[in-house]
């Protein structure tokens, strides 16, 4: 019989990212190597990347990457995306055959800028004319799915283990300043392409471990604002969320956290600083229902960045470590080791507080 300490039982699932305050692009193959050591927080039904700074030479262009089920729902939708928007450039994916992915659907990705005459009419700003496309696209086009939508940016999923699904998009042959990874292991949705993680809209993107048990609520909330969750996994909903908050209500990454990972009641009360308290209670009364409940860690990329976040209780693993440049965040320590053995500063998030790294203002052209 085994004893304690001798049992690996992983904290579900595995997240990784790093970043270069300096700007500086990184082959994808690297993030693919931090997901080796964490193979066991995933069961091979879902694994993404992230890429940021990946497409410089199409950089004021959105970024779509779309499922199809097939031929007829790829002609639908492009037949849609040319009535609101110019296609710079339409392809398939590029994917290698790989033993482990199978069942894949079809992958292609386009570079978009919308059409000024439809955005004049709709009397809306690009993001939020981008935003109503994904929406009405994953909403009202069978067989069609957005899961990425950002600008020098791309998410990279399937169902199969991360290592697996990096090969599979070939990812050593992007580069970029910024990525990050994701390793599935789902406990009460479905296992399919359009579920893996990271979850994205614009320049966001989410990868998360844990579970939330105040999916209803958050989700009720976001569909007042237009936000529909199809994609069938609870953790599209904090994608939509910091959406919400950091774009539309123009909240700082500190104040978003504040509001997801909201401090409790008796912390507010406490504290000493009048200014603090008046931000904490009014963040937490306006933006009750994007409380998110229930175990979490969660990695946040965006254009120029990266911000960690743990539940308020950290019922799940994270820790950050530092070399030269680059910041790394993870699961597991050892998932850091395996790409920057020499890392420095090794710590664990407190919960609740974000950690927040940006790329320095002028390193790279964003």
């Amino acid at each position: 019989m085994k004893k304690e300490g001798q049992i690996r039982i992983p904290s579900g699932c595995a997240i990784a990212a790093v970043l270069s305050r300096d700007g500086r692009r990184m082959s994808g193959e690297g993030i693919c190597r931090a997901m080796r050591p964490m193979h066991d927080r995933s069961n091979g039904l879902g694994g993404g990347f992230a890429g940021y700074g990946i497409y410089p030479e199409y950089k004021d262009f959105t970024a779509l990457h779309l499922f199809f089920d097939s031929r007829e729902a790829r002609k639908t939708c492009e037949a849609f995306l040319k009535e609101r928007f110019e296609i710079v450039k339409s392809e398939r994916i590029p994917t290698r055959t790989h033993p482990a992915i199978t069942d894949e659907p079809i992958l292609w990705r386009y570079f978009v800028s919308p059409l000024r005459s439809v955005l004049s009419a709709q009397q809306l700003d690009e993001k939020a004319f981008v935003v109503r496309a994904v929406m009405r696209i994953n909403i009202e086009l069978p067989g069609a799915y957005v899961f990425s939508s950002g600008k020098n940016m791309g998410v990279f999923k399937a169902v199969g283990y991360p290592e697996d699904v990096g090969a599979f998009y070939r990812l050593e042959e992007y580069a970029g300043y910024s990525w990050t990874a994701h390793g599935r292991y789902p406990t009460n949705t479905p296992g399919w392409w359009g579920g893996a993680h990271p979850f994205a809209l614009l320049d966001f993107s989410v990868v998360h471990n844990g579970e939330i048990s105040s999916y209803d609520a958050n989700r009720r909330f976001l569909e007042m604002f237009g936000y529909a969750c199809t994609l069938q996994t609870d953790t599209e909903v904090i994608a939509y969320a910091l959406d919400y908050l950091l774009r539309v209500q123009k909240l700082t990454l500190k104040e978003a956290a504040m509001v997801v990972a909201a401090p409790f009641w008796s912390e507010i009360d406490g504290q000493s600083d009048e200014a603090v308290r008046q931000t904490q209670t009014f963040l937490r009364t306006v933006f009750s229902s994007l409380l998110i409940t229930g175990p979490f860690s969660i990695v946040l990329g965006f254009t120029g960045g990266l911000m960690a976040l743990n539940d308020r209780l950290k019922l799940r693993s994270m820790v950050v470590g530092e070399k030269d440049d680059r910041v790394y965040i993870a699961s597991e320590e050892a998932a850091i080791r395996a790409v920057e053995p020499e890392a420095e500063h090794i710590f664990a998030p407190r919960g609740g507080e974000p950690v927040i790294f940006r790329v320095k203002d002028g390193a790279t052209d964003l």
